[in-house]
């Protein structure tokens, strides 16, 4: 399963949200494009375009669900997503991934820290 989630990696940032985004609960398009905003505090915005083109290919690739419809929504255009086991697995080794890329990233930064001018 390693190998079948590594194929994934590394995510785009749209695909790291969406993901992200579905891993608390199902959502519906405008949702994803809420709790993404949301999540980044307004630093990342998915427009239409972008949130169901990668919602398509998630779906192909089978790291999320489609839904449908939900009983009682009263817009029935809109359906629903669910992350997929596989997706959960994928975004958790994207996650330990970045974990990796982060660390490195601090240990390089305080071993360049300038040395104190001598007077």
């Amino acid at each position: 399963m390693k190998e079948e989630v590594s194929r994934f990696l590394p995510l785009s940032p749209a695909t790291l949200h969406i993901l992200l985004s579905l891993a608390g609960e199902d959502r519906h398009g405008y949702g994803i494009m809420q709790e993404v905003a949301r999540q980044s505090e307004g630093r990342y915005k998915l427009g239409p375009g972008t949130l169901y083109d990668n919602l398509q290919k998630l779906l192909d690739w089978r790291l999320v669900e489609d839904l449908g419809q939900r009983a009682g929504d009263q817009d029935p255009r809109r359906r629903y997503y669910r992350l997929a086991p596989m997706g959960r697995a994928v975004l958790s080794a994207e996650v330990a991934r970045l974990d990796e890329v982060v660390r490195e990233a601090k240990l390089r930064l305080q071993a360049a820290k300038p040395k104190p001018r001598r007077a």
